[in-house]
């Protein structure tokens, strides 16, 4: 996929967090978080469920405007399925 995938939501206390997720290739999905309470982006949390959800939705809408490639949608709803 040529560009990022950033989705910003509100967390049950308050806090905004934005999720950023980059596919470097070959298979590959790079997730990075980042609260507004904290300063740096934390590179190393896994992706909840809800997370692989949103992502899946996300792609799925890109695909079908022809913005996402054919691999990549395979590639998250497989992936999403094994860790989501």
């Amino acid at each position: 996929m040529k560009r990022d995938i950033e989705w910003k939501e509100r967390l049950d206390d308050g806090v905004r967090r934005t999720v950023r997720v980059k596919f470097p290739g070959s298979g590959q999905i790079k997730w990075q978080f980042k609260r507004s309470d904290v300063e740096l982006w934390d590179y190393d949390s896994p992706a909840s469920p809800e997370d692989w959800k949103t992502l899946e939705e996300k792609v799925d809408k890109l695909y079908h405007r022809r913005r996402a490639a054919l691999r990549d949608w395979e590639m998250v709803k497989k992936m999403r399925k094994e860790h989501g």
